[in-house]
């Protein structure tokens, strides 16, 4: 069975303990689809009205939903592991997010808060510190 399970891929979703679904409030599910397609490459499926969506690593899938509260500042914060920080931020800003907190470092680590255009304020870091502009 051990061999067996070396030539299965990984599940990609349904992984014991792993997040593996978000419902993202949007007062515009194909507005917020938009924004996170643009800014984190997320792929988008179903009804365009009312997209679903996979992230980048393709181990989170989820949907943009208007039944949800807005999650400004108070709650859970999802953070989105990138590349570049400032890159990302930029994206964020040109797409009609906002930067809620600018770059700071964490350890090894860089990291910063933003405002989706429906008012959702998510985290995103990155593996080292360099660089911080914003």
């Amino acid at each position: 069975m051990g061999q067996e399970r070396k030539n299965e891929e990984e599940p990609r979703v349904s992984r014991v303990g792993g997040v593996s679904y978000l419902r993202i409030p949007a007062q515009d599910p194909r507005a917020s689809a938009a924004f996170y397609e643009a800014v984190f490459g997320w792929s988008l499926r179903g009804d365009p009205d009312d997209p679903s969506f996979e992230d980048g690593t393709g181990h989170v899938i989820g949907h943009f939903v208007t039944d949800h509260a807005i999650a400004g500042e108070a709650g859970v914060r999802p953070y989105i592991f990138v590349e570049r920080v400032d890159d990302t931020l930029d994206k964020v800003m040109a797409h009609g997010g906002e930067v809620v907190t600018k770059p700071y470092p964490e350890g090894d680590l860089l990291v910063a808060t933003f405002r989706d255009p429906a008012g959702n304020v998510l985290g995103v870091w990155q593996q080292g510190s360099g660089g911080a502009a914003h």
